[in-house]
């Protein structure tokens, strides 16, 4: 069970922290896809910010299991909002979102049933 738990975790952490980085660099990525849904371009680092905290989070839950599974819930929500987003401007280009959404939910997943709700 530790072995799936960690795996899952280091892979949403790679997962988010690669996302985190392209939205802090100032990729322009990022920015198109703010543009089509209508956000301002100033919210791209706060966005990108969410996913570095989610990115710490998910891995110091590895020693402090409350905030893994604070994170992994964070992300969750993070992501849901992200796939309302495309759905709202008609964007169906959603498979990236709920990629990340389902790996966000395995890492609560195995977090939960590796170290219980606390």
């Amino acid at each position: 069970m530790f072995a799936a738990y960690l795996t899952v975790t280091i892979l949403g952490a790679v997962f988010n922290g690669a996302a985190a980085v392209t939205y802090l660099i100032g990729h322009e990525y990022p920015k198109t896809q703010a543009d089509m849904k209508g956000l301002p371009r100033k919210y791209v680092p706060v966005l990108g910010s969410l996913l570095a905290a989610g990115t710490v989070g998910l891995l110091a839950g590895l020693a402090v299991p409350i905030l893994g599974t604070l994170a992994a819930a964070g992300l969750i929500l993070y992501f849901i909002g992200a796939i309302i987003a495309h759905l709202r401007v008609g964007s169906r280009d959603i498979v990236g979102g709920i990629v990340f959404l389902a790996t966000a939910v395995a890492a609560l997943t195995m977090g939960l049933l590796h170290h219980g709700a606390w």
